[in-house]
């Protein structure tokens, strides 16, 4: 069984996703975001975060202070590709300045990647190919072109994985799964919307 996980959309410190997912403090919501991600990552595993660690750049410090305290208590490899909420992510000026603090908690931190699952390459990236959690869809200058390639990826705050108007992608935005998700059930999701679709 894979030892490598995915999330995103953490928003650490940010009070209003923190309402929106039914906590009257901030500080209940992100104890429960750091209790679950303790409880649910094996030692030695690989977590993706695929974006928006924090809710605003203000809360850098904080959200990075207490990820560093889940690495350290599992031993967890953990990679970032930034979100629009995270200040290291390209389209921030400065944010080749802001890339060292990252790096003293993640072990490595990009804009997109690709990773190999049973001989299929499947892209990470914050945003999907389309689709927004509002109305106009924003930042896509910053997408990936969909080529037909599966996508694994945030941003949407979707509270479910897959969107039928969305071909070959899974969201792991915690609003969808409330904990990490696993590679063989995000790889299940793709298969099973390619079959839908089929």
């Amino acid at each position: 069984m894979s030892r490598i996980y995915f999330t995103a959309d953490l928003h650490l410190g940010h009070e209003l996703v923190a309402h929106h997912r039914g906590f009257t403090t901030v500080d209940d919501h992100d104890d429960w975001v750091m209790q679950t991600l303790i409880e649910t990552l094996p030692e030695h595993s690989t977590l993706w975060i695929l974006g928006d660690v924090m809710g605003r750049g203000s809360h850098r410090d904080y959200a990075l202070s207490l990820l560093r305290e889940v690495k350290v208590q599992t031993e967890v490899t953990m990679h970032l590709i930034p979100g629009n909420h995270d200040t290291c992510h390209p389209l921030h000026r400065n944010a080749q300045k802001e890339q060292p603090k990252y790096l003293h908690v993640f072990d490595s931190v990009q804009p997109f990647a690709k990773i190999r699952h049973n001989r299929r390459d499947i892209l990470l990236s914050h945003f999907p190919y389309q689709g927004d959690h509002t109305v106009e869809e924003r930042f896509n200058q910053w997408r990936l072109r969909n080529y037909g390639q599966p996508l694994i990826h945030g941003h949407t705050h979707q509270t479910l994985p897959t969107d039928p108007t969305r071909a070959h992608q899974v969201c792991v935005s915690w609003d969808a799964w409330g904990r990490p998700a696993k590679l063989h059930e995000v790889v299940a999701r793709l298969e099973q919307g390619d079959e839908q679709r089929a």
